[in-house]
């Protein structure tokens, strides 16, 4: 069985037991913001994360299929007309 593969920047294909997970990537992101916010109540952090999460998310996997809307959003698991009306709520479209 093959390893699993994960990309850093710049392309190269690395074994992902060198690199974090995205779930760890992601779970040290929030923490570091809540850490951020000591004290102060936190205020619609989910809405906050996914925004924050979805837009590069369409951005790189629109560049992975190269542009190719109908590939990106079989890769997403999303219909077609979903994706566009995403770009164009981040204003990618």
């Amino acid at each position: 069985m093959n390893a699993p593969v994960s990309l850093r920047s710049g392309g190269a294909a690395v074994a992902a037991s060198s690199q974090p997970s995205l779930r760890e990537c992601v779970a040290g992101a929030v923490r570091r913001y809540l850490l951020d916010l000591g004290e102060q109540p936190g205020e619609d952090i989910y809405a906050l994360v996914l925004q924050q999460v979805e837009m590069p998310l369409l951005v790189e996997v629109l560049r992975h299929c190269g542009g190719n809307q109908s590939r990106a959003a079989q890769a997403l698991g999303l219909n077609r007309a979903t994706l566009r009306k995403k770009l164009k709520q981040y204003g990618l479209a």
